[in-house]
């Protein structure tokens, strides 16, 4: 069955980084689309980036651009996000999901909280 399992989230300082990664099982992952989305306490869900099977398309969210990086490793069933310049309102807890328009498999998500 399809699996992703998100990793590492923690506590980051204001203006430090994190890189979270997900481990997809369970399907072909270099035939699918991948999504990173947030919620924050309080919050709805928000999309965060997604990615092309291929890894040649990007797209952001504007309070992710020029700070988050999306990236996969096809060879090893992997998205990454590289998130840079942490502010206190990334707070929130981290889902890595399978394709984009919409997605339809989520993992537990991984918990980032950016707070000095």
């Amino acid at each position: 069955q399809v699996q992703l399992v998100e990793s590492g989230g923690g506590l980051a300082q204001p203006g430090g980084s994190l890189r979270l990664s997900c481990a997809a099982s369970g399907f072909t992952f270099s035939s699918y689309a991948m999504s990173w989305a947030r919620q924050a306490p309080g919050k709805g869900l928000e999309w965060v980036s997604g990615i092309g099977s291929d890894g040649s398309d990007t797209s952001y969210a504007d309070s992710a651009k020029g700070r988050f990086t999306i990236s996969r490793d096809n060879a090893k069933n992997t998205v990454y996000l590289q998130m840079n310049s942490l502010k206190p309102e990334d707070t929130a807890l981290y889902y890595c999901a399978r394709g984009r328009y919409p997605p339809d498999y989520w993992g537990q998500g991984t918990q980032v909280t950016v707070s000095s």
